[in-house]
């Protein structure tokens, strides 16, 4: 049965920050957040026309040192994203601008993120509604982390760097869409500065920490994806590339 609709983004939030109270109670672990719809290309298609964040979970989150399975077992109409995921050492200051959010940072590293919808067809009415539906979040396998500093030594030469980087994805060795990070906000290091803003802005959410970590949303469209297939992602600019098997 498809979840209540919402229409309300802040009694959206509260409602996922009340889901996540009862997922800390049972005892999953916060592990950082995901950031969603940073990518305007997407916006018509899903009808959602502003970037939302959903929590990562230890019991969703993998940790790869460039492949990986996923499970695809209990989740609802599930499609891949390939992304860019950001380590944090410590939490960012107060009123963080982008070269304070970058002393912040610990490492880098290519991302999927497995996203679902319990809205039949992927068909929202607001973005409020992916909001209450856990984000969209499924699951995260992130690749090799590779130090920040290994992009660029200060924030706008990582912006530069990342917003000029591009990926391929390919599913079974066929290519299926290229992406830019661009796409995203205009680059990774924006889109996360316009979620921590977002973040500490929502009444009750929790604050960035060392150790969190967050990514920063698809360079492409979401692809669904089966138990059985082999996805890659190839990343430019020494990123390395991500190879996932599903089950």
């Amino acid at each position: 049965m498809p979840s209540p609709a919402f229409d309300d983004v802040a009694e959206a939030y509260r409602t996922a920050l009340t889901v996540r109270q009862l997922r800390q109670a049972r005892g999953e672990q916060p592990r950082g957040f995901k950031i969603g719809f940073t990518n305007r290309q997407i916006w018509e298609r899903y009808r959602v026309y502003a970037p939302i964040w959903g929590t990562v979970w230890d019991t969703t989150l993998i940790m790869t040192n460039g492949a990986g399975r996923i499970a695809l077992q209990g989740t609802c109409e599930p499609r891949i994203e390939p992304e860019l995921v950001f380590g944090l050492k410590r939490t960012p200051p107060p009123g963080a601008d982008l070269q304070a959010l970058f002393e912040a940072l610990d490492w880098l590293a290519p991302g999927v993120e497995i996203v679902q919808s319990h809205r039949p067809g992927w068909r929202f009415a607001s973005a409020a509604e992916t909001v209450a539906d856990g984000g969209l979040h499924a699951r995260l396998l992130i690749g090799q982390p590779l130090p920040v500093t290994r992009l660029g030594a200060d924030a706008a030469t990582l912006q530069q760097a990342l917003a000029h980087a591009s990926l391929q994805l390919s599913k079974g060795g066929t290519p299926v869409e290229q992406g830019v990070g661009a796409n995203v906000l205009d680059d990774p290091l924006q889109a996360l500065l316009h979620f921590l803003n977002e973040l500490r802005a929502c009444p009750g959410a929790p604050d960035l920490q060392a150790g969190d970590v967050v990514t920063t949303g698809t360079w492409t469209d979401a692809w669904p994806v089966a138990p059985g297939e082999h996805w890659r992602v190839s990343y430019s600019d020494g990123l390395g590339a991500l190879d996932v098997a599903f089950d």
